[in-house]
């Protein structure tokens, strides 16, 4: 369904430590042992995976994790929670029961399910599209119809964090996806609505913990 991405990875035989970037998503990850949920990551986390470990998850973009999973972002913001502990046992062992015959097909069909028995609220996809194109939290709120305070609480079960924020981790990663293409990091910064190449930098260094130039040489070495 759309806004939500089945994904794979395999590793090889030695533990790995990877960096997760924060980019307003939820995912439901089977490893497997058991089923758990991460939640949207505020700032980048390391995380430590075992030799020989085997993924499958679904990805859900901003707003619809929430919706299908029937969690509330905030709750689960910066950490990874098993699904026995977001559930009741009955659904969660019939799901991992299913994932553990066959993990990708049971994810799918468990997500189409799910995306036929509930109705999008129309206001966390409207959030996130203005946020995407850069919309100031004041602007947001007047096209919505709320005030800049409700705006923020509304946005926090939805995305896990506020409207302000949100646009912070979406500019990073449109930014990044920017510099795949070997653009100079100045052109970045103007085309992704930085003031200029220092605030991108600091921009990266506080919700990536890197500098620009060593986050990408880190995504590229991965």
């Amino acid at each position: 369904m759309p806004g939500a991405v089945l994904w794979e990875r395999t590793l090889g035989p030695t533990p790995e430590h990877k960096r997760i970037l924060p980019d307003g998503c939820m995912d439901i990850l089977w490893d497997g042992r058991r089923l758990s949920v991460a939640g949207p990551d505020s700032t980048a986390r390391l995380y430590a995976s075992r030799a020989d470990a085997f993924y499958v998850a679904l990805r859900f973009s901003g707003g619809l994790g929430p919706a299908l999973l029937g969690v509330s972002a905030d709750e689960l913001r910066d950490q990874t929670a098993a699904l026995e502990d977001l559930w009741p046992s009955v659904q969660t062992r019939a799901l991992t029961d299913q994932v553990a015959a066959d993990s990708a097909a049971a994810l799918q069909a468990w997500v189409a399910k799910r995306a036929a028995s509930y109705q999008m609220d129309a206001f966390g996809p409207r959030v996130l599209k203005m946020a995407m194109a850069g919309t100031s939290v004041a602007a947001m709120a007047d096209r919505l119809g709320v005030s800049c305070r409700q705006l923020h609480r509304r946005c926090l079960p939805i995305f896990g964090y506020g409207p302000r924020h949100l646009a912070r981790v979406l500019r990073m990663g449109r930014a990044l996806e920017e510099t795949r293409w070997s653009t100079p990091l100045a052109q970045v910064a103007a085309d992704c609505g930085y003031a200029d190449q220092a605030h991108l930098s600091r921009e990266v260094r506080a919700l990536a913990g890197m500098t620009p130039t060593g986050l990408l040489q880190e995504l590229r070495r991965s």
